[in-house]
C-alpha cells in the first residue's frame, strides 16, 4: 500500500457529493436567504441538485478523491 495519501479539500467535500453512478452533484445557489420574494415553484426547482460536467467534474473529483 502506498504511504502517500491525497488530502481531501474539506471545502470541496462540503460542496460536492458523488452519486452512485459517479456523477458529481452540487447544491443550487439561491436558497439561503431572501426567500419570501421567490415563488414556490422557483424554490422547488432550486432545491434540486445540479450536476457538474466536463472539466468542472474532473476538477472536483481531484479535490475530493475518496468520496
Amino acid at each position: 500500500m502506498s504511504k502517500n495519501k491525497m488530502k481531501t479539500k474539506k471545502s470541496a467535500a462540503k460542496r460536492y457529493q458523488v452519486s452512485g453512478t459517479g456523477k458529481v452533484m452540487h447544491r443550487q445557489i439561491g436558497m439561503n436567504h431572501l426567500l419570501s420574494k421567490k415563488s414556490a415553484q422557483r424554490k422547488r426547482q432550486l432545491n434540486q441538485d445540479g450536476e457538474l460536467t466536463g472539466a468542472e467534474a474532473s476538477r472536483a473529483k481531484r479535490l475530493v478523491p475518496y468520496k
